[in-house]
């Protein structure tokens, strides 16, 4: 006999569902035993355990610092940390001048390094530029120190400055300095420069040194800065794109120092002190979106180099006070109560739907809230692979709530099909009815669900974004069972002998449901049972349609009197 083509879309299904779970299985599998970077549990937030704890303390010079600017930095530093791949981390402050950064697990040394990064953003024109040599060589031939800088040398401009790149800058006294100031000594601080005065200063790896002219930008009048690949040459590059007023203020500096050669040619940034990058002015920049580009720019360079100038506007210093390893918030005992919570949701969902309601069919709930758990865990361990998600105790509430919604999209399916064989319709046709009529009902509200997972994920804060998300997921997910598993399986089982035929045990018996009709034209007696059969005489008596209940009353009528004339 020919396979009918529900039967035949029912397999595709099935087989297509298979084949994304052992795509999704195969990928996790790469992760964790060739890439070595995946894991076969979900990773777990820090609530649930324990991690690293950094306490910042803000360096002002003895000045207390307002609520504005703790807040501005605490922001700055949460989108340094989230840059990182960091997820599920508590940034908070502490007191006055203290901000406490609390992260998952262990932090490497990188994501340390960004946090502790924490410094002012100032763009200085270059005055001078030298590599990194504290000494020369003499008339002797010899490598000779550069002497201490004498203290009678004029260190005042002869002439006043017109501008950040005047050289007048430059006197005796500061060149003598800057040729012996030594880029590898712990007692030179230039983080803490006057904002109105040239800088001594090295770049990060300490081969070249700079004086610097007066800060003519700082860090906040950058909106943005991106890493991306010149289409013209196929050279990395990063762009910057200031705000208004930065923008008018690069426009006067790109002006002038366009203008200029040698080290005054170049603009610098300088981060915490040190000089990240001093590219030259290859033109006038009007629009607020010069680009670095050229030598030592990489894609790793270039990356490292946009989140240094994207998040790098704190409003102030900050030093590590201490950095601790923290053990778990809430811990694994609490974990164990959610689970266990779930579980016996879980098993009263099973035992209501088999024992109460829907007889074996309460097996195809069973299985598909079993393959729905199977496609939600890889989904965590995909995600804590690839976008260090991380599992906290408020996901882990999102997932036990999913359960409910899920039971409640079944109960609105299986009572569409057992309405249609309440009319009369075949097990196969009542399951196609059933489906057709249920999926607007179930797609209206898990749209619902989904929107509201959005909003919440979008406008609450970090302890609840892990409960939006999980509920947001598992409502994709318990979606796409109902579409490939579960009307998929239904429309098999209703071709077998036990649901077909509708068995008693099936959840499926159209007399057990009070079927009014046996045939398109035949209308079928409620049967006088009591229990529970007695709810579904009643259930088929309200499906009765006038001139049914005229027709059942004509009869009553008949038999009545049938009866009296043979008392007669």
């Amino acid at each position: 006999m020919a396979t009918s083509s529900p039967t035949r879309r029912a397999w595709r299904a099935l087989i297509g569902l298979l084949g994304l779970t052992l795509i999704l299985f195969g990928a996790n599998a790469a992760g964790v035993h060739v890439m070595k970077e995946g894991t076969w549990v979900p990773e777990l937030a820090l609530d649930l355990q324990g991690g690293t704890q950094i306490t910042l303390e803000a360096d002002t010079a003895g000045e207390t610092p307002t609520a504005e600017q703790m807040q501005q930095a605490v922001e700055i530093i949460r989108q340094r940390v989230d840059a990182a791949g960091v997820s599920e981390s508590q940034i908070t402050t502490q007191g006055s001048d203290n901000i406490v950064v609390a992260i998952p697990g262990n932090a490497d040394q990188e994501t340390r390094d960004r946090i502790q990064a924490s410094a002012q953003m100032q763009l200085r024109p270059v005055l001078y530029a030298a590599d990194s040599a504290t000494s020369f060589v003499g008339e002797d031939g010899e490598q000779t120190p550069y002497p201490t800088p004498d203290p009678t040398l004029n260190a005042e401009p002869t002439t006043e400055p017109t501008s950040g790149s005047d050289l007048a800058w430059v006197t005796e006294a500061l060149m003598a300095e800057m040729m012996a100031y030594d880029c590898t000594a712990e007692s030179n601080d230039p983080s803490h420069a006057p904002h109105d005065e040239p800088l001594i200063t090295c770049d990060e790896d300490g081969v070249a040194k700079y004086i610097l002219g007066p800060v003519e930008l700082d860090g906040s009048a950058i909106d943005d800065a991106q890493a991306g690949i010149n289409q013209q040459n196929g050279q990395w590059m990063v762009t910057i794109d200031f705000d208004n007023e930065g923008s008018d203020v690069f426009a006067e500096v790109s002006q002038r120092l366009y203008n200029l050669t040698g080290a005054q040619n170049q603009f610098a940034f300088v981060l915490d002190g040190n000089v990240i990058s001093a590219p030259g002015m290859d033109g006038v920049i009007t629009n607020g979106n010069p680009q670095i580009s050229g030598p030592g720019i990489d894609e790793e360079s270039s990356k490292v180099l946009a989140d240094q100038l994207r998040f790098g506007a704190l409003p102030m210093s900050f030093q590590v006070v201490t950095s601790d390893t923290i053990s778990a918030t809430l811990g694994s005992q609490q974990l164990m109560v959610g689970l266990t919570a779930g579980l016996i949701g879980l098993v009263l969902v099973a035992l209501w739907v088999l024992l109460v309601s829907y007889r074996a069919l309460g097996f195809v709930i069973i299985a598909s809230l079993a393959v729905m758990a199977v496609l939600t865990f890889i989904m965590l361990c995909l995600l804590s692979w690839r976008l260090d998600y991380r599992l906290s105790l408020a996901g882990v509430a999102g997932l036990i709530v999913t359960i409910g919604f899920t039971a409640d999209s079944f109960i609105v399916y299986f009572e569409r099909i057992r309405d249609e064989l309440r009319d009369g319709k075949t097990t196969t046709a009542a399951v196609e009815d059933g489906w057709s009529r249920a999926k607007r009902t179930i797609f209206s509200a898990k749209s619902i669900n989904i929107l509201a997972a959005v909003v919440l994920y979008v406008l609450a804060d970090a302890t609840v974004k892990g409960f939006a998300f999980t509920l947001g997921l598992t409502t994709l997910i318990d979606i796409l069972i109902f579409v490939v598993f579960t009307h998929p399986v239904m429309q098999l089982l209703v071709r077998t002998r036990f649901f077909g035929g509708g068995h008693p045990l099936s959840g499926l018996d159209p007399s057990e449901l009070g079927a009014v009709y046996e045939k398109r034209t035949r209308f079928r007696e409620p049967v006088a049972v009591a229990g529970r059969n007695q709810r579904s005489r009643r259930e088929a008596e309200r499906r009765q349609t006038i001139a049914e209940r005229k027709r059942a009353a004509e009869r009553a009528d008949d038999t009545t009197n049938t009866s009296r004339e043979g008392d007669a």
